[in-house]
């Protein structure tokens, strides 16, 4: 589900001094009484319907109103899932077949027209059943449909049974998926899912309520209305989205317990207190590192990327330098469990039956120079598609079309029957329009002309980029993949052959014995055997190169002295509520800018 932008977030500095910027762009302003949290997104979001966020940055808005059934800890690591909606964890048969769910009594829809007298009504099971009932709705065509395709008892029949029907009917009964009470809800699973609880931390599952589909319609994505801690206006297609505190939100708490040194590192000091802690988040657009460099320098947004130009001045031997620490700007360290990669459609007949050519490509493709230029240099290489320190990836293992073999990648070529690019017409690519997307497509151009391939880079807005992989018109494209949960299942889901678009296997990849191998993994609880496993598929499909693997990306983040308790999180949808903002410390930071 998490797709990426493949651009770097690292943000380039413009060639002026940084004293000259604090000083032109700080000037002193009286004391805020209002905490509002200034957050940067480099893209435009199709709307706020849960059921269409499949990308990053969808899923970080629909957090923000809706909420699911668990989440993940905020503190603890490695990540844990937690009660969210849930009274607690739930019940769980012996045969990992059954999950009962008792749901929290009290839990408040945010106050909207769609209900009478336009107040909020109480959550019931019942929406969760309706919830997921539409994210199987074939007249829907959810972006997140993949996630429970075949897990529930009865969920597919019902979808098949409406897939040519002029209009579905939710009151149907569906076996595997019941409220037994207001409070009480059963999923019952067609087979072992031993992801089944991560998937209920997912956005896609996350609960909306059947009064504002049904009063809104087609535009239901442009008017949310969820349970959570923020709420937000008609959704327009512009360059700000604004979230004010949801003045009905139940009690809810920071956590009071978390990693041996998150109590030194300051992320307990708010232990215990009610969230969410800001009155309002302003999410700004700009796509463009500049501007977004700019508006951090000023104090406009509270957290940033470090300029890949000035990385090193930044850095100074892995520690912030002395002159960003006097400006009480803060750095964090991040791995993210994620994966770059430049996917072949498999779709495309130029692809499709010709492992030689793709191989070619990869072979080609100069990682460490890629590394250099647009990652400081941090990155891991991507051998194959599972990150390190998820069980699957075989550590040591070298990906033999991975290595930056021009001798090699002109012997597959020719072996594709294309010597010296003879024959073969130019390849569209396709990235995200900014100055770091193309950029990177003109290095990847560049490196593909050495063995004679020709590549069209082709810039595109985000959310275009996004339909014409669900629509199988891009023959090559650079993406991101980051987990929606810890685990190697949900990285081989998006090459699984029954995901291809408008699923989340984007590169139409569907080879039958990587879907045999897959399924039967997918299966066993995790173990010694099933790592083993995996790590087959790890090198299976770093062979079969459905993509040019690219990086595992580590990075540093800055942050202002004022923002408090943002420890990085990989699962972000919904994490906003534990942020806050420190109004006297923010004035006697901005003062000192002068």
């Amino acid at each position: 589900m998490m797709w990426k932008s493949s651009k770097l977030l690292r943000i380039p500095l413009l060639a002026i001094a940084l004293g000259a910027l604090i000083l032109n762009g700080c000037t002193k302003k009286e004391l805020e009484t209002e905490k509002v949290l200034h957050i940067r997104t480099v893209a435009q979001i199709k709307g706020l319907d849960p059921i269409m966020s499949n990308d990053l940055y969808s899923s970080n808005e629909a957090g923000r109103v809706y909420e699911g059934l668990l989440q993940f800890h905020y503190l603890k690591r490695p990540y844990e899932l937690i009660p969210q909606l849930a009274e607690s964890m739930p019940t769980v048969s012996a045969d990992g077949l059954s999950y009962t769910f008792k749901i929290k009594k009290g839990v408040l829809f945010q106050d909207n027209e769609c209900f009478p007298n336009g107040k909020g009504r109480e959550l019931k099971a019942q929406d969760f059943v309706y919830s997921i009932m539409r994210l199987a709705d074939p007249k829907l065509q959810s972006l997140g449909w993949w996630l429970l395709d075949g897990k529930i008892i009865g969920l597919n029949e019902w979808r098949k049974k409406y897939e040519n029907a002029p209009a579905v009917n939710y009151a149907d009964i569906i076996d595997g998926l019941k409220a037994t009470d207001d409070y009480t809800l059963e999923f019952k699973l067609q087979k072992p899912f031993p992801q089944f609880l991560y998937a209920l931390a997912m956005p896609f599952t996350y609960v909306v309520p059947k009064e504002a589909v049904e009063k809104y319609g087609p535009e239901f994505m442009n008017h949310p209305v969820g349970t959570g801690p923020f709420v937000t206006g008609k959704f327009t297609q512009t360059n700000k989205i604004v979230y004010t505190k949801n003045p009905n939100y139940r009690e809810e708490f920071y956590p009071s317990e978390g990693d041996p040194t998150d109590k030194e590192n300051g992320y307990l000091e708010a232990a215990g207190k009610r969230i969410p802690f800001v009155d309002k988040i302003e999410v700004n657009v700009i796509i463009e590192n500049q501007p977004a460099w700019l508006s951090f320098l000023k104090g406009d947004i509270d957290g940033s990327g470090i300029p890949k130009e000035y990385f090193a001045e930044v850095m100074a031997d892995g520690k912030l330098a002395d002159k960003y620490k006097k400006l009480m700007i803060e750095d964090q360290k991040i791995i993210g469990l994620d994966v770059t990669y430049i996917a072949f459609n498999m779709e495309d007949s130029l692809f499709k039956n010709n492992l030689k050519l793709r191989q070619a490509m990869a072979s080609a493709y100069d990682n460490n120079k890629m590394n250099k230029l647009f990652y400081n240099g941090l990155a891991v290489p991507a051998q194959s598609i599972i990150p390190p320190d998820i069980a699957g990836h075989k550590v040591g293992y070298k990906n033999p079309y991975m290595q930056y073999d021009l001798v090699l990648a002109k012997k597959l070529l020719a072996e594709a029957g294309y010597p010296g690019g003879k024959g073969l017409p130019p390849i569209s690519y396709y990235v995200t329009a900014s100055t770091d997307g193309r950029q990177m497509a003109e290095a990847f151009r560049d490196m593909m002309k050495d063995i004679g391939v020709t590549i069209n880079a082709l810039t595109v807005p985000w959310t275009e980029l996004q339909n014409l992989v669900t629509k199988r018109q891009a023959p090559m494209f650079g993406m991101a993949w980051g987990a929606d949960y810890p685990d190697a299942e949900n990285f081989y889901n998006i090459l699984f052959g029954p995901n291809k678009a408008p699923g989340s296997n984007g590169s139409n990849f569907d080879d039958k014995k990587f879907n045999e191998l897959f399924q039967k993994a997918s299966l066993l609880q995790d173990s010694p055997e099933r790592t083993q496993q995996y790590e087959e598929l790890y090198v299976y499909v770093a062979e079969q190169v459905p993509w040019i693997f690219g990086f595992h990306r580590v990075s540093y983040s800055l942050s202002h002295g004022w923002l408090k308790n943002d420890k990085y999180h990989e699962f972000s949808a919904g994490m906003s509520k534990y942020l806050d903002i420190d109004l006297a410390k923010k004035a006697e930071i901005k003062s000192n800018w002068k």
